[in-house]
């Protein structure tokens, strides 16, 4: 990281009035924003969100169905929502679709989650799929619990549990049977969208394919776009993307979760900033 940008990292050594009057001298005139292309890679077309890890104005977290508190469990529900209502309710750069829920009368959201930096679902036996975590300074990581071990949900700022894994250290990597998964909606040829990021950590890729693709095509598509690691988030009539307010890839039903993505041009809430700065000073889920 140069230095004409600020270090997000640096948060926690500052108090919100120098925040202020650093970001007014050290951001570029023209701050960047979350970019969304259409692109092919190896022949498959997709939608591609591209979010700068390093940005002090991106800000990553959970949405969740009926503006909940909490993600839906077996003993508490706040059921599912229009797509159309969570983009609205939003005011993201980026809304897009997240994790699998059952569908059971609980419509149960799937993990462990964590956004803004505190648990929306938090249980200690979970060990299934694989995890997408950012911590401290938006760091990536990803974490197979059967493989890795269990991840260290209390230091993300977001975690999102879905899989399978698609990619392990810049391979191909696919074992779903390993993470869990039995499913043959999961397992079989369908509607995709995957997540992942390159070596650096520097970026993260939201990707939502156009066309049907096995976990195999996915996998392949993801390393040929850059990506390190990568796992597979929730599809079929789930898969949907939003960008500044416009839906460009509608939901097929109505959903419990999504992610969410704010930049300079659509400003995170203020708690949801608040919340990132006492993060960075240790404060954690």
């Amino acid at each position: 990281m140069t230095n004409s940008r600020f270090s997000r990292r640096s948060f926690f050594f500052l108090g919100s009035a120098a925040l202020t009057q650093i970001f007014a001298l050290a951001l570029p005139s023209h701050a960047q924003t979350v970019q969304v292309k259409k692109q092919k890679f190896n022949g498959i077309s997709c939608y591609q969100t591209i979010v700068d890890l390093t940005d002090p104005d991106t800000f990553i977290t959970i949405g969740l169905a009926n503006n909940a508190t909490f993600a839906n469990t077996m003993q508490k529900t706040s059921g599912d929502e229009d797509f159309q209502k969570l983009v609205a309710r939003s005011r993201a750069a980026v809304v897009a679709n997240g994790t699998f829920f059952a569908k059971n009368a609980q419509k149960t959201v799937m993990g462990n989650m964590v956004g803004g930096g505190k648990f929306l679902k938090y249980s200690q036996w979970e060990n299934f799929g694989t995890t997408l975590g950012l911590r401290a300074g938006n760091k990536p990581e990803m974490v197979t619990a059967r493989v890795d071990g269990k991840p260290e949900w209390d230091q993300h700022w977001f975690s999102l549990t879905c899989g399978p894994r698609l990619l392990r250290n810049g391979e191909i990597w696919l074992k779903p049977d390993v993470e869990g998964f039995k499913d043959p909606h999961v397992l079989g040829s369908g509607a995709r969208t995957a997540i992942g990021f390159p070596e650096d950590g520097k970026r993260l890729f939201l990707v939502n394919f156009d066309v049907n693709l096995t976990l195999q095509r996915e996998a392949q598509v993801m390393k040929a776009m850059g990506c390190y690691e990568a796992m597979n988030l929730d599809g079929g009539a789930s898969k949907a993307l939003a960008a500044n307010g416009k839906i460009l890839v509608p939901a097929g039903r109505k959903l419990t979760n999504v992610i969410v993505v704010y930049d300079a041009k659509n400003p995170a809430p203020t708690e949801l900033k608040q919340a990132w700065v006492r993060f960075q000073q240790g404060d954690r889920p």
